[in-house]
């Protein structure tokens, strides 16, 4: 008779343990699933900002190299603009695009201009680039 008790509390146990085996199951993939979320949603941001680096950096190249260009340009009196360089045709410079505008310091115009280049993607302005140009 002993033994039949204690038989039947193994199964008791057993049919209890069940459940509980379950229920750890559940939460265990609960607790999972937020890491998942948690690690994607992390991938997602980090991509978002390595594109808008990617793109921050190719503008202020292109306004650098705009800045040279318009250095390298012939001096003209009273200029208000001078001719951008041309834009590479590479994939990373699609819908970008570049203004060189000009301003003389003094008037009369003495040989010293302020040169302001803006660099546009999708004709939204993303740098402005300032520097001075002399007439040697």
């Amino acid at each position: 008779m002993r033994l039949f008790r204690i038989a039947r509390r193994l199964r008791a146990l057993a049919r209890r343990e069940e459940g509980v085996a379950f229920i750890e199951t559940i939460v265990a993939l609960a607790i999972l699933g937020a890491i998942a979320v948690c690690f994607l949603s992390g991938l997602a941001t980090t991509s978002k900002a390595v594109a808008i680096a990617d793109g921050q950096t190719t503008a202020v190249s292109l306004a650098q190299s705009q800045m040279e260009w318009a250095k390298r340009a012939d001096y003209t009196y009273e200029a208000t603009e001078y001719s951008a360089a041309p834009i590479p045709g590479g994939k990373d410079y699609i819908n970008y695009s570049a203004v060189i505008s000009a301003e003389p310091l003094h008037s009369p115009d003495d040989g010293i201009q302020k040169i302001t280049v803006t660099v546009k993607y999708s004709e939204e302005a993303v740098i402005r680039l300032q520097g001075y140009k002399v007439d040697r």
